[in-house]
Order: C-alpha cells, then structure tokens, then sequence
C-alpha cells in the first residue's frame, strides 16, 4: 500500500494527536497520507467520497465502530477496503486498539494483511400517499436497519413479508434487519444469534416482542424482506423510526413500507490480526 486516507472522529481524537502520529509514521517511511479536509456543514457522515484521492489503497479510520459504519457507508462507492482503529470503548470492527497502532501500520506496509468482503442491505421507503416516489428514499447499511417506535411508549404493530409471501406480524418494541456483521451489535442486545461475519444472510429480530415465543428468523440472502406499519389500537396511526446503521433516521407512518435486500456493494474490512473471530468473541464477552 503507498497513499493512506485517514477519516478521523474528531471528538474520540481531539487535535487529531493519533491521526498526526500516524501521518509521521507514514511519512518517515516514505508512505504518501492524506487527511480528510476540515468537517464542513452536511447532513451526515465524517467525510464525502469525492474528496479522497484516486489513487488511495486504504482508509485509515479513527473511532469505534459506529464511525467505521458511517465511514464504510460514506466511501462504499469508492470500493477502498477499510481498517478500524479503536478510539471507543468496545470495538468488532474497530480490531486495531492504539497500544498496537505501529505494529499495524507495519504489518500493513509488508503486505500482511486480509481483506474481507462485507455483506450490506440497502432499505427503500415506500410511502403510502406517494407511491410514485417509489425509491427516493433509500440507504445502506453495514451492521442492520432497525425500525423502532417513535415518541409515546406503544406497542408497534410489524407485519413482515418474504419474497411476496406473508412470514408473520409481530407486536413489539421494533425489529432489527441485520447482517452477519451487526449481529454482535443491537441484534445480539435483543437476543438475536451471534453470526459469523463473513456469512451471507439475513437476520430478522424482535424488540422486546409481546409474546412468549418469538424469535428470530434466518433468511438467505436473496431474500426480499418488506415490512409494513400496521394501525394502532382502533384504527389509530402509529408513528416509528426507522435508523439506517444507527445514523440515517426516517419517520415512517401507518401505511408506509420498507423494503430491504442484499445490496449489490459490499464493504471491504481490512483485517491484521490472526485471531479468529470466535477468539475475538470470548475477549470481547469475558471483559
């Protein structure tokens, strides 16, 4: 690798302290770095894709891992693999902690590193006074899209669909859609299994069902999931959110829709370490 490209969380690196010690890291052995440009007004996201040079080989990305999902989401378009350095508290994705930085960066400049493909999902909202404007609004996701109440504590009325086909109605807090990478993250919290990373499939989890024996569902792949906003006690409109990887937030309505699937792009996550995922696990669980 000869250019890095660092996106720093400038509230978990104030003064980019690490940042400018990795860029005298690369610098000194004559490795090519840039920085992102100063945060500017936007409406998310830490860096915007048509800033990083052509010729970068890597992302360098500074924080935990809900600035990894932000940056993978960010930069997906651009196809550059991404390697996570922890500057958070619990990190699956963010593998690389500061006490080990250079020893990275060493590893990384003699070429022994992995580069894993990423399976994402990418939601479209159908509304259901503008069924013209099919698509409009739409995102990606690394880790999961959730869909959750909105304002007052109710219970929300979710009837899902797979490939066409009614699968089930739940009434619940919300439901998560996630991947086998955000299985560790609100899915494992809502009592969803624990996947792989590398796996391809889907995850369908309730929040806090009301019921004594739902639980979540496994789908392949290629599966078409759709999930309606069902009405309220007696008629009533509900109101829910849906978030896309935490960040991306939507208000949707009784009558609205969303559709989410495999997306044709996946993210590119740089792996160092040789631990293995389930050794990653145990750390991770014992602590």
């Amino acid at each position: 690798m000869k250019h890095f490209y660092i996106i720093t969380n400038e509230h978990k690196d104030c003064g980019h302290k690490i940042t400018n010690q990795i860029r005298q890291y690369l610098e000194v052995r004559q490795v090519k770095c840039s920085i992102q440009a100063a945060e500017r007004e936007r409406k998310s996201g830490y860096t915007d894709a048509g800033c990083i040079p052509e010729d970068v080989d890597c992302i360098l990305v500074l924080g935990g891992d809900g600035t990894l999902l932000q940056a993978a989401r960010d930069t997906i378009e651009r196809d550059i693999p991404l390697l996570g350095i922890n500057l958070g508290t619990l990190g699956y994705l963010a593998e690389v902690e500061v006490a080990g930085m250079e020893e990275a960066l060493h590893q990384l400049l003699k070429g022994n590193y992995e580069v894993e493909q990423r399976m994402m999902l990418t939601g479209r909202i159908i509304r259901a006074d503008q069924e013209e404007q099919k698509g409009m609004e739409q995102s990606l996701a690394l880790n999961d899209i959730v869909i959750t109440r909105s304002g007052s504590l109710q219970i929300i009325r979710f009837q899902i669909w797979v490939n066409g086909q009614f699968l089930r109605e739940y009434h619940a807090d919300g439901v998560i859609l996630s991947t086998p990478t955000g299985s560790t993250g609100y899915n494992l919290s809502a009592g969803g299994p624990i996947v792989e990373p590398k796996a391809e499939l889907m995850l369908v989890t309730p929040v806090c069902p009301h019921t004594m024996n739902s639980r979540s569902v496994i789908l392949a792949p290629e599966d078409k999931v759709e999930i309606r906003i069902g009405a309220g006690r007696e008629g009533s409109i509900q109101q829910v959110e849906v978030d896309f990887d935490g960040s991306c937030k939507l208000s949707l309505y009784t009558g609205d829709r969303v559709e989410i699937q495999r997306a044709v792009m996946t993210a590119k996550i740089v792996k160092i370490n040789k631990v293995s995922f389930l050794e990653l696990l145990h750390k991770k669980m014992s602590d």
